[in-house]
């Protein structure tokens, strides 16, 4: 995989991060393509069920930023390629979450995305986003 694919693949993930920071659901829904799948874990706690498909992956999204009383910054870093081609990726990230309110600042949530993409159409779409906690919050 060239470092051209690679970096375009990073800058979804930061796409991904900005569109969920600026409450901006076009932009996000236009990262995951629409057989998209969202996995998630909390400090090694069973699995929560899956949301499958574009639609319910945007519902969890739009309930979560409906919640929001704070202002978030996810920050993505430690991004690498673990496997892929000039077709599909695998792509795995560190997130620290931090979240702004009443003038503090606070560090909520810590953990890793693995994220499966596939390049079609020109760009590159999520299909899988994995995503394990360090702790609940």
């Amino acid at each position: 995989m060239d470092a051209a694919l690679k970096l375009e693949a990073q800058e979804l993930l930061a796409r991904a991060a900005y569109a969920l920071d600026e409450h901006d659901l076009d932009m996000l829904g236009a990262c995951f393509a629409p057989e998209a799948d969202f996995h998630m874990r909390i400090a090694g706690t069973d699995p929560i069920p899956p949301f499958i498909g574009h639609a319910a992956i945007m519902g969890l999204f739009r309930g979560a930023m409906e919640a929001q009383t704070d202002k978030r910054r996810h920050v993505i870093s430690n991004m690498f390629v673990e496997s892929g081609d000039d077709t599909a990726c695998r792509v795995n990230s560190n997130l620290t979450l931090f979240g702004t309110e009443n003038g503090v600042i606070r560090l909520i949530c810590a953990g890793m995305y693995r994220d499966s993409m596939v390049r079609r159409d020109g760009r590159w779409w999520i299909t899988e986003r994995c995503i394990e906690l360090d702790l609940s919050y």
